[in-house]
């Protein structure tokens, strides 16, 4: 589903910017990034410049998100990842049965990671708080892009890609790139292969 929606957004926005001659060339070389980008693969087969120039900010906002969100759980990829997207979807339309409907009315919500298990708060409120330091993390490294001069989509695209540990760039990262930006593509590189929770760990074993 993530692809799918993910690569329309990302189709009309290369049928927008009228980056390809046909619709096969468009799937293919569309397609590629994206899924590239979904699977935090990190192959490329256009040029960096090319998301800017060519792509246009609708295409390069539909890769984004499917560099946010990352693959699935249990394998190499970085991101959010799917897992904790249909976790935080579940515990949602539970919140709104308890609300619209009568507590016996109200089925718990289950879900499936190597076992299948029911959802509790517990495990919910460690979903949101990964997600939203990803966000977090995100969005800090697109405002240090903004402040060095780069625009906003650029720096929010290369932000996504070193925190989700993918590997695309739309050419901001290079030999010649500002220090504190490397050092912040470092930072969240490592955060976001660790997926916060060892980061957490050890800032808690230096607070003690």
């Amino acid at each position: 589903m993530a692809v799918m929606l993910t690569f329309f957004i990302t189709a009309i926005g290369l049928s927008k910017s009228g980056a390809y001659s046909n619709a096969m060339i468009l799937f293919r070389k569309g397609f590629f990034q994206l899924i590239s980008g979904h699977t935090t693969t990190g192959y490329m087969t256009i040029y960096a410049q090319q998301f800017i120039k060519e792509w246009g900010d609708l295409a390069l906002t539909g890769i984004i998100i499917a560099m946010a969100l990352g693959g699935c759980a249990c394998s190499t990829a970085g991101g959010i990842k799917m897992l904790r997207v249909g976790v935080i979807f579940k515990a949602f339309i539970e919140d709104l049965k308890r609300i619209a409907l009568p507590p016996n009315a109200i089925v718990a919500q289950k879900f499936h990671h190597i076992k299948t298990m029911f959802l509790e708060d517990r495990q919910v409120r460690i979903v949101l708080v990964i997600t939203f330091s990803y966000i977090v993390l995100y969005f800090v490294g697109a405002l240090i892009g903004i402040w060095l001069g780069y625009p906003f989509l650029d720096s929010l695209f290369e932000s996504v890609s070193a925190a989700a540990n993918v590997g695309l760039s739309c050419g901001i990262t290079d030999t010649g790139m500002p220090a504190i930006l490397k050092i912040t593509y470092i930072i969240q590189m490592w955060a976001g292969r660790l997926e916060f929770m060892a980061v957490f760990a050890l800032f808690g074993f230096f607070v003690q």
